[in-house]
């Protein structure tokens, strides 16, 4: 009989996991029957369809991006947008297919009252959970006692995590080494002796995780900690030095069993790149609602002012680093989109009068949200450079092109920071891809939305826009 590998990297699956889920669907259900009867104290068949539905697509999103993992070491902040997301797009994906099917009512009050309760009690639980959790582990219960082996930068910040975060109920025992790095470690914590010290303190029970944080160099003697504590109780955490790199994205993936780490990944990937869609369109076209008249006013005052169509075709970087074609108003005598384009700068002769007024107040933006409905750009992400500009910066600027690793957008972090227009030296380029990398990285609905909000009060003018 051939034994399957089951890989290396799980999310734990404690009873904590399963009671997380029960929960859930128990909130959903109850909350959903509750509300939504029509007096007779059991809601119809058509309403346990979207109640099932709403609990199928919940349930499966949960455990597609692990909602019902350990959370010991993770904010509860953190946990609570996930649980808010993942109900969020539930719930509204059901809603809008239950009116395109059966011609339901989108301001039906019950529903939004099941949607708001059923999240608070989901959150809510959480919560209270947290708390007794915390207070259980100042008293010394459900906590672990762990140990580190290696005493290198990886290590030391390991320990400085642990020691800040005592609500995780992690008891640092100490440090463990057979050589010990000449670096200044936490004098909170002893370094108790090498490989044979931390071998003996696990087989005594002493110890229950081990966190390996050698450098991968060190192979030889990882494999050989990893096999005698194989000979222990104690749980075995490896991180690798590839940790210490500028990880976009990070996480695991199992092919076929085989477990892989990623270094640079993209955050829209199944459920989130079905959210940022929504979120994308629904946006675009209300926006575009609000300034159709503007935008016509401006097609015919573009046509009136100056010689040359009234929009400006130019070819630049979506995502992935494919081509895409980025509409906006013309403001310039010029039409620059080739293997040399040069940036607009204060005072410059190309742009027209009227231009000028566009690009300060960003107005000649608006058709790129056609850009947005089509799918080659979103509301909020990187803004797209153009591609003579992309070929420069990108020999110049480290991990300029993980920028595209999203769509790019008509607003972004980097612009609401100030950091847009000419990008005159290199160190404002270095700025803008800093700021870009971070929203890659942190990614979130809730953050899109504080983008949008910021571009409304600081985004539209600025002193760099010309």
């Amino acid at each position: 009989m051939s034994i399957r590998s089951k890989g290396i990297l799980r999310a734990n699956q404690s009873l904590l996991a399963l009671a997380h889920r029960l929960l859930d669907l128990l909130v959903i259900v109850v909350s959903g029957a509750i509300l939504l009867s029509d007096g007779s104290g059991m809601p119809d068949s058509r309403v346990w369809v979207s109640v099932l539905l709403c609990v199928m697509l919940f349930g499966w999103l949960g455990e597609l991006n692990r909602l019902y993992g350990s959370w010991r070491g993770e904010s509860m902040l953190r946990e609570s947008l996930l649980v808010t997301s993942y109900w969020s797009l539930s719930f509204f994906a059901v809603m809008l297919l239950d009116v395109a099917l059966r011609h339901g009512v989108l301001t039906d009050g019950r529903r939004f009252a099941w949607f708001a309760i059923a999240l608070l009690v989901m959150c809510g639980y959480r919560l209270l959970l947290r708390v007794l959790l915390r207070l259980a582990r100042r008293h010394g219960l459900n906590s672990r006692n762990v140990a580190i082996y290696g005493t290198g930068e990886i290590g030391a910040r390991l320990a400085a995590t642990i020691l800040d975060a005592p609500w995780m109920g992690l008891h640092l025992v100490g440090f463990y080494d057979d050589r010990p790095q000449q670096m200044p470690l936490d004098q909170r914590v002893p370094v108790k002796g090498g490989r044979l010290a931390l071998i003996e303190a696990a087989r005594a029970g002493q110890i229950d995780k081990v966190y390996l944080t050698l450098p991968l160099s060190r192979e030889p003697l990882l494999n050989e900690l990893i096999r005698e504590l194989s000979d222990t109780t104690v749980s075995v955490y490896l991180i690798p030095d590839l940790f210490m790199f500028d990880l976009l994205h990070a996480r695991s993936e199992s092919i076929n069993g085989l477990e892989t780490i990623s270094i640079f990944d993209t955050p829209m990937d199944g459920p989130n790149a079905v959210l940022k869609r929504i979120e994308d369109v629904a946006l675009a076209s209300l926006i575009l609602l609000l300034v159709s008249v503007p935008m016509l006013l401006i097609a015919v005052a573009v046509k009136l002012t100056s010689r040359g169509p009234v929009l400006f075709r130019q070819t630049r970087y979506g995502m992935d680093g494919r081509p895409i074609r980025v509409w906006k108003f013309r403001s310039m005598t010029v039409m620059e989109d080739g293997a040399e384009v040069t940036q607009a700068s204060r005072n410059d002769c190309r742009v027209t009068r009227l231009g000028a007024f566009l690009r300060r107040t960003s107005l000649d933006e608006l058709p790129q949200f056609f850009n947005v409905l089509r799918g080659d750009m979103s509301v909020v992400g990187p803004r797209p450079h153009a591609v003579a500009h992309n070929e420069q910066y990108r020999r110049q600027v480290s991990r300029y092109m993980l920028r595209h690793k999203v769509k790019p957008g008509i607003t972004g972090w980097a612009q609401v920071n100030g950091w847009r227009g000419e990008t005159d030296t290199l160190e404002k380029m270095q700025k803008r891809i800093e700021y870009d990398l971070d929203y890659i990285e942190n990614w979130s609905v809730w953050w899109d939305l504080k983008i949008v909000l910021l571009t409304l009060f600081k985004g539209f003018v600025h002193r760099n826009a010309f």
